[in-house]
């Protein structure tokens, strides 16, 4: 019998309000049923927004220290269940264990970091132009957060927006992708297990198209958080735009790793495998582009052949899985239908390709680790987000070719370099157009106290991480005092004569 699961709304755990429910399934093993869950709708979220709306000023009226013990709490009790949440954010979502297990820690980094940052939520102070006043900004909740987030970080990422939305005082309408909702679930309940209280955390389960439009209309969510694709976020920013809400979106990457003759090969290789095909490939970080010095890609290009043939698919619970599967059918189709494309617009398949059905693997939804050479930047599968494990390989004669090549896309998230030439590295790091680039390390990664987030169409200019993620859900306010016991009229008491 399958676990039954429900939402969470004003400190109580109830089922949608149409009782509907859907599966939630493993990836490596389709036949494994990891949970049922409730199919809400709007009628969900408005009871969800009401108790938003209910909470949040009790909450933002308790100090920000009282908060961070809250969630600092909350941070303690995921250190004590981190093997738990990640086997079962394997379960869900598929990727090996060592990577669920960095995904919780990055929540946990996140957690402690938010704890800290409550004796740090500076303003500033800054001279008036007048005698005998001061001036100063403070840090305000801007009311209820909406939180949408994806599948493929299911911890880390509802922890990057939930953690500081609570911390500066807003409660939050909290829907996760259906795809990997126990994840959130249990996240959920360790912020109830450490103290929340009623109505300042809401979970909503439930598809995007019902739950998160519901989310974005609605009038007493103040502002939204988004991690996901393009078309989507650019949705969202149209729907919240109506009403002005605060939207942050972090969205879609085609991220290139660009590797000079002068590089350490063995290292670039080593990164080119963790950026192309970790995660299998499901990460907006992922590195889906690979630009060769023309010196060296024949012989790179066979470097990389090589060691990708040793990657091992398989449950990602299995310590000697390299590859998990990817997360459902309808993905699997779309990046094979990729994969057709790359061999219609000319570009040379030289591994992978093909679905993988060997031995337990025919249950779940596995794609061989597939790379084209030959690839024009002009191409589809150069130009596009697959969001799975296909590599396309370009040539470059120099590195102004290179960066040439990696700017010619409409994303800008993440960029690396393989260079031991410390000018190389510097053009790059002035040139790429992305919002994060790596030197001698691939596309991926992201540590707690520092933004992350992109330029072009991935994303609309806020960041998450570091003390940048508490200006999403920060409203500023300035503060004049005039102690002069008279009217100072500022600019007009200027005499510029003088």
């Amino acid at each position: 019998m399958s676990e039954k699961f429900q939402n969470y709304i004003n400190g109580e755990w109830v089922d949608a309000v149409s009782g509907e429910t859907f599966e939630n399934r493993n990836p490596a093993n389709w036949d494994e049923v990891v949970g049922i869950f409730p199919s809400s709708d709007e009628r969900d979220v408005a009871r969800a927004a009401a108790a938003a709306k209910e909470a949040k000023e009790k909450w933002a009226e308790l100090t920000v220290t009282e908060r961070a013990k809250i969630l600092g709490k909350a941070g303690d009790i995921m250190v004590e269940k981190k093997e738990e949440i990640s086997r079962l954010m394997t379960r869900e979502m598929g990727k090996i264990l060592k990577e669920t297990m960095g995904d919780t820690q990055e929540g946990i980094d996140t957690a402690f970091y938010a704890y800290g940052e409550a004796r740090r939520l500076y303003g500033i102070t800054t001279p008036s132009e007048l005698n005998d006043k001061i001036t100063y900004t403070t840090v305000k909740p801007i009311g209820v957060a909406g939180l949408i987030t994806p599948w493929n970080f299911p911890m880390a990422i509802p922890c990057w927006k939930s953690f500081p939305a609570l911390l500066v005082g807003n409660s939050v309408v909290f829907k996760p992708a259906s795809d990997t909702p126990a994840t959130a679930t249990m996240l959920v309940r360790i912020f109830e297990e450490a103290g929340m209280p009623r109505g300042v955390v809401n979970l909503v389960h439930g598809t995007g198209g019902k739950v998160g439009e519901a989310i974005i209309k609605h009038p007493d969510i103040g502002v939204i958080s988004f991690t996901g694709s393009s078309a989507v976020g650019s949705r969202i920013a149209e729907v919240a735009g109506k009403s002005l809400k605060r939207v942050s979106l972090e969205l879609g990457g085609k991220n290139p790793e660009i590797v000079m003759d002068d590089a350490d090969l063995e290292l670039a290789l080593e990164g080119v495998l963790w950026g192309a095909f970790g995660t299998t490939g499901q990460r907006c970080t992922a590195t889906s582009r690979l630009i060769l010095h023309e010196p060296i890609y024949n012989k790179f290009i066979e470097m990389l052949r090589e060691r990708t043939k040793q990657l091992r698919l398989g449950n990602g619970l299995d310590e000697s899985t390299d590859v998990g599967p990817v997360i459902n059918e309808a993905q699997m189709t779309k990046i094979m239908n990729y994969i057709e494309i790359g061999k219609n617009e000319g570009a040379k398949l030289i591994l992978g390709g093909k679905r993988y059905v060997k031995g337990e693997c025919r249950k779940g939804w596995f794609i061989e680790p597939t790379i084209f050479i030959d690839v024009n930047p002009q191409m589809r599968i150069a130009q596009e987000e697959i969001f799975g494990p296909v590599l396309s390989v370009l040539k470059a004669k120099d590195l102004d070719e290179a960066v040439k090549i990696a700017n010619n896309v409409v994303y800008g998230l993440s960029s690396s370099i393989y260079t031991t030439n410390l000018r190389n590295a510097m053009k790059a790091v002035e040139k790429l157009e992305a919002g994060i680039t790596y030197v001698n390390a691939p596309t991926i990664g992201a540590e707690c106290h520092l933004p992350f987030g992109g330029v072009k169409n991935t994303g609309n200019g806020h960041r998450e991480g570091g003390r940048w993620a508490y200006e999403i859900f920060s409203e500023i306010k300035t503060v004049y005092i005039d102690y002069s016991g008279k009217l100072q009229k500022a600019q007009i008491d200027v005499d510029t004569n003088k």
